[in-house]
C-alpha cells in the first residue's frame, strides 16, 4: 500500500461521515497532513524528493544512502588532492629553495702594488693572463663562489646573470691599458679593454646572460701585460640564477 491511494481514502471518510464540526477548523489539507504523519506503513518516494531530509519527516528520500556514499566518496577525493597539493608545495619549495643563487665580489685593496718607475700601486702587468681575485664576498647565496679561486661554480643547472666592473686610474701623463674577459670553462665569454692616453681614469661595465649546467665554472682574468692601477676595490664581479633549468 503506498500514501497517496490511503490519504485519498481518509478524505473520502472525513469528507462523507459527519464531520463538519471538524471542517470548520480543519482544511481538507491539514486533515491529509495528520492523516499522513499517523501513517505505521513504508513510504515510498522519488529520488529527486529529497524535501524530506530537511524536513526531517518520516520515510526520509529514498536516495539518503546515495548521497551518504556521495558525500563519503567526495571526502576520500577532497582528502586525496589535499596531500598531492602538499606534496606539490613541497617539491615547489624545494626547488625555490635549491634556486636562491647569487653572489657579490670586490677586490681586496692590498691586492695592488707599486712596479718600478711608478708610485701608483697596480694589479699587473703579468708575462701571462691571470685569474683576478675578488676576495671581499659580500653576498654568496648558494656557495657557488669561491673567494680562494676568484671563481664561481653553478651549484645547479639553469640561467644565469653575470656581470662585472672594471675600473682603472692612472697618473698623469699615464697610460690607461687594460684588458679583462670574463671565462666560462677556460673559453672566452665576452670581454672589456681600454688603451689610450685621452683620459687617466675609466671603467666598463658588462652583463651577460648565460645557460650553465651544475658544475660550470666562469672567472675574470687579465690579460699579459696589462694592468689595473689605483681603487681595486671597485672592480666587481657579480652574478645570480635567472631561473632553473636543464640545457645540454
Amino acid at each position: 500500500m503506498v500514501v497517496i491511494p490511503v490519504l485519498l481514502l481518509l478524505g473520502s471518510l472525513f469528507l462523507c461521515g459527519g464531520v463538519e464540526a471538524q471542517t470548520e477548523t480543519q482544511t481538507i489539507g491539514e486533515m491529509l497532513k495528520q492523516a499522513a504523519l499517523q501513517w505505521k506503513g513504508p513510504v515510498t518516494c522519488d529520488k529527486w524528493d529529497c524535501n524530506c531530509t530537511f524536513k526531517r519527516q518520516r520515510g526520509c528520500c529514498c536516495a539518503t544512502n546515495e548521497m551518504h556514499e556521495m558525500e563519503e566518496d567526495t571526502f576520500i577525493k577532497v582528502k586525496y588532492l589535499w596531500h598531492e597539493i602538499s606534496r606539490l608545495n613541497d617539491r615547489v619549495k624545494a626547488v625555490t629553495d635549491a634556486t636562491k643563487v647569487a653572489f657579490t665580489a670586490r677586490m681586496n685593496t692590498n691586492i695592488a702594488t707599486t712596479i718600478s718607475g711608478s708610485a701608483q700601486p697596480c694589479f699587473g702587468p703579468f708575462n701571462t693572463n691571470v685569474p683576478m681575485p675578488f676576495s671581499n664576498v659580500t653576498l654568496n647565496n648558494g656557495n657557488g663562489y669561491n673567494a680562494a679561486l676568484g671563481a664561481f661554480t653553478a651549484p645547479c643547472s639553469g640561467v644565469y646573470v653575470l656581470s662585472f666592473t672594471v675600473y682603472s686610474s692612472v697618473e698623469k701623463g699615464g697610460r690607461l691599458y687594460h684588458k679583462v674577459q670574463l671565462m666560462m670553462n677556460g673559453k672566452l665569454v665576452v670581454s672589456v679593454w681600454e688603451n689610450n692616453r685621452e683620459d687617466g681614469e675609466d671603467s666598463a661595465t658588462q652583463v651577460v646572460t648565460l645557460k650553465m649546467q651544475r658544475g660550470d665554472q666562469v672567472y675574470l682574468e687579465l690579460m699579459s701585460g696589462r694592468k689595473l692601477c689605483t681603487s681595486p676595490q671597485n672592480n666587481i664581479f657579480t652574478g645570480y640564477m635567472l631561473y632553473p633549468g636543464t640545457y645540454e
